[in-house]
């Protein structure tokens, strides 16, 4: 016993340092997830806390500025996920571990993720408002992309037979959650819309948690979203969730039901709306016929008041006044030129130049007939003339058509007869028949007339 070495004795100090060395040697960069507990902030900015589970519990300490840079507010409760070192606290002998970065755990890292690639989309336009489009008014053809055993699915296709039974509605099933579920939706998407067979598309899943929603979050689904040429409307989750297909979509409904009710009209609605265009349909029919009718009596009170036979006449009057006019000028011509040939007559039996006398004789014969020729062959076509436009007016003349076997009945102040209702029993008329007129007296109606 008396060879053996002596212990050695350490002070506190000095086995603290001796235990510092060797955790730290030990151990390198460790990473931790716990709950947070017993935060404490001070003024010098470090932040100190414990990370605990269900049997144990481990302090933590947090030095600025590393603490300034958290991205979330720590609470009570909290989980978190750090990476730090292990080490010892000398001057209370406490073990502890020092982090340099900490983040929330689990959902928290998913809301992280969400915000960072939600930001480099929008920053790209993706989300841009000017690139929606509007969804079709009546589609006859909705293809839905979602799992075909989900509780939506049911539902929004309850809705679409309640209020639009007509439409056509193709199930394109797919994962909607695990890790397969992101490129199935996106290969369906472009495959659907490639098809052309769809007047537009919905994207949908009934609610769960951030993790569950997580498939419609992925950066591929959105470009999917965004690049279809048909359009898209997505409904995921319930109204409080927000995915980022639906930020991509055409459109967003806050859940499946909601989507199915924007995508259709009610048919109840339709019914009305169908109605409504009926009867404004009928009525300017309507309209237009009654205009037509009121045109047609201003024409035929415009053509009775011209009277044919009486426009006629004027004209022949007119074509006398010309030709007696006509007649008048030549006239005057004639006379003016025999006055001209006894000048020259006495003026040529004073001087006695024979040949000068033939000349002016010939020209005074000449001059005689010309007037004659003239009125002959302007009273030809002026006849001619006349003739054209009796026959115009005959053909427009209700005469012509009295004359085919009709008969215009009038009272004796000249109204027109044309409803049965225009006359009474005991009334007096006119009948203008094709040779004359007659006057007739209205029976009342016996019980063998027609209705």
């Amino acid at each position: 016993m008396e060879n053996e070495p002596p212990t050695p004795v350490f002070t506190p100090s000095q086995l603290n340092t001796l235990a510092r060395d060797m955790l730290e040697s030990t151990f390198g960069s460790v990473w931790i997830e716990g709950e947070l507990g017993n935060i404490s902030r001070p003024a010098s900015g470090h932040f100190y806390f414990t990370l605990k589970d269900a049997r144990a519990q481990i302090r933590c300490a947090m030095f600025k500025p590393k603490s300034s840079w958290l991205r979330f507010a720590p609470r009570e409760g909290l989980r978190v996920l750090g990476r730090g070192r292990l080490t010892l606290y000398e001057a209370r002998g406490e073990y502890q571990l020092v982090l340099d970065h900490m983040e929330e755990a689990g959902e928290g890292a998913l809301r992280r993720a969400f915000d960072e690639l939600k930001a480099r989309l929008a920053a790209e336009g993706l989300f841009d408002a000017d690139r929606k489009r509007p969804l079709p008014a009546y589609p006859s053809r909705i293809g839905v992309i979602t799992s075909p055993s989900g509780a939506a699915i049911r539902d929004v296709l309850s809705v679409l037979a309640r209020r639009f039974p007509l439409v056509e509605v193709d199930v394109l099933p797919v994962q909607v959650q695990g890790a397969a579920a992101a490129p199935q939706i996106a290969a369906m998407l472009q495959r659907a819309s490639a098809s052309g067979r769809y007047d537009v598309l919905m994207l949908t899943r009934g609610g769960g948690s951030l993790e569950d929603l997580w498939s419609f979050n992925e950066e591929v689904v959105a470009r999917a979203v965004a690049s279809s040429v048909t359009p898209v409307i997505c409904a995921v989750g319930h109204e409080t969730d927000f995915c980022l297909a639906e930020f991509a979509a055409d459109q967003r409904a806050p859940t499946p039901s909601v989507a199915a009710e924007l995508l259709v009209p009610q048919r109840d609605d339709l019914a009305r709306h169908v109605a409504m265009l009926s009867r404004r349909l009928h009525g300017g029919q309507m309209q237009r016929l009654r205009d037509a009718m009121q045109r047609t009596d201003r024409a035929a009170l415009k053509l009775h008041g011209l009277r044919p036979q009486a426009y006629v006449q004027m004209l022949c009057r007119r074509q006398a006044e010309a030709f007696r006019r006509l007649e008048a000028a030549w006239q005057r011509r004639l006379d003016h030129e025999r006055a001209r040939l006894r000048h020259a007559n006495a003026v040529l039996r004073a001087r006695h130049p024979q040949r000068r006398v033939q000349r002016l004789r010939a020209r005074l014969i000449a001059l005689a007939n010309r007037p004659q020729a003239a009125i002959a062959r302007r009273l030809a076509h002026d006849a001619m003339q006349l003739r054209g436009l009796a026959r115009s007016l005959e053909a427009i003349s209700p005469l012509a058509t009295v004359a085919r076997g009709y008969a215009i009945l009038r009272h004796p102040d000249g109204r027109v007869v044309r409803r049965r209702a225009d006359a009474n029993a005991g009334d007096r008329l006119h009948a203008r028949v094709g040779d004359g007129d007659l006057l007739l007296r209205v029976e009342p109606p016996t019980s063998v007339d027609p209705p």
